[in-house]
């Protein structure tokens, strides 16, 4: 089984991830670079675009949740080589996603306007229609086209059959146990976004370079994130623990290598990144002022989603959620507060950001690494 985590195989996973991860804020990012140098009003509608990207990123992280655990269900089945077992599991697992979407849009549209309000949002309406429509069609063709590679290229089949897989209930409490970790995920992005808006419009927008960029490679290191999902559920299905280990070695050397490369290649480009997305002199300012802070973070960003990944594939979804409960509200809450108490501004809630980050990673590897440097030295 050792060959599975070779850097060639690893790779083999997670650069087709990484590409498919990148997809959504490179979204977000073009939106900001095209809206933030419009004619009109251009800060207060970068401003507009980063309370939505909020907004849409907290949908996405909720419903996107179920990938991981679809993931680790079929990678331990495979591993154990009964994938046969769980071969309607899929079908089923996205028709369940697919109505709860449908939901969320019928109760949530109506109440638009008083969902942006709570983000602090001020202006009612920034000429940014052309940019939403673009994005929903690229949404739609993405799923087009990710019908008909699971269609072609997959022997998984979309028919939905009844009944339900024997595994459909452990897969609803991965989902209720991610569901409640994504929420503490949001209320970090929902504080950013709120306080950002709050210090004035050229804090938000300066925000909203910054946090798209950290998102941008925060799904960079999601491609390998998946790799440790796919391949860790896989051993853990085989039993394999002294590769497991072995496996999150191998990762944590890349995750950490991966980081210093952004925040290298950030730091060349730091004083023109700016340009690319506001030609407003305060933007700037604001933006560049933590910028650093963004680049700082990149390698303990790296270690706590690639470990978020192998616990995904794990299937130990309740250690993630009290995690992220503790990060959340013990560590990031408090700090941020703190901070805006001493009017730092934007320094408040990137370095919030990153004792938040250091809190979920941290966890997530001592508590790896106790359970499985015994259980590998048995096999």
């Amino acid at each position: 089984m050792s060959s599975i985590i070779s850097l060639k195989n690893i790779n083999k996973l997670a650069v087709p991830a990484l590409i498919s991860g990148v997809s959504e804020p490179i979204l977000s990012l073009t939106d900001a670079a095209i809206v933030g140098n419009v004619s009109f009003n251009a800060t207060e509608s970068l401003a507009a675009v980063g309370i939505v990207t909020t907004f849409m990123s907290m949908l996405i992280w909720v419903l996107g949740q179920t990938r991981s655990a679809i993931s680790s269900i079929v990678s331990q089945y495979l591993g154990a080589n009964k994938l046969d077992q769980i071969k309607n599991l899929p079908a089923q697992a996205i028709f369940i996603i697919t109505s709860l979407s449908i939901l969320i849009i019928l109760t949530t549209y109506p109440f638009a306007s008083y969902i942006f309000k709570l983000y602090n949002a001020y202006i009612p309406g920034m000429h940014i229609k052309g940019a939403a429509y673009a994005s929903v069609f690229s949404q739609i063709l993405m799923a087009l086209f990710a019908v008909y590679y699971l269609l072609k290229k997959t022997p998984i089949p979309l028919k939905l059959r009844l009944p339900f897989n024997k595994e459909i209930k452990r897969f609803i409490l991965m989902i209720l146990n991610l569901f409640i970790r994504t929420i503490a995920l949001n209320v970090t992005l929902y504080y950013g976004s709120a306080f950002a808006t709050s210090y004035g419009k050229e804090y938000i927008a300066a925000y909203t370079i910054a946090i798209n960029l950290w998102f941008l490679g925060a799904f960079i290191v999601d491609g390998y994130a998946s790799a440790g999902n796919i391949l860790s559920g896989k051993l853990l299905g085989a039993k394999d623990f002294k590769t497991l280990l072995t496996l999150s070695n191998k990762l944590i050397k890349i995750g950490v290598i991966t980081g210093l490369v952004l925040a290298a290649v950030g730091a060349v480009f730091y004083n023109v990144i700016g340009d690319i997305f506001s030609n407003d002199s305060d933007v700037l300012k604001e933006f560049g002022g933590v910028f650093w802070i963004v680049l700082a973070m990149q390698p303990f960003c790296a270690l706590a989603f690639i470990f978020d990944g192998i616990y995904k594939g794990l299937g130990r979804m309740k250690y993630l959620r009290n995690v992220l409960l503790f990060s959340t509200f013990i560590v990031f809450i408090p700090i941020l507060f703190w901070l805006d108490y001493l009017d730092l501004k934007l320094y408040a809630i990137f370095i919030a950001i990153t004792c938040w980050i250091i809190a979920r990673g941290i966890p997530l590897i001592v508590k790896f690494r106790k359970i499985f440097i015994p259980l590998s030295q048995k096999t």
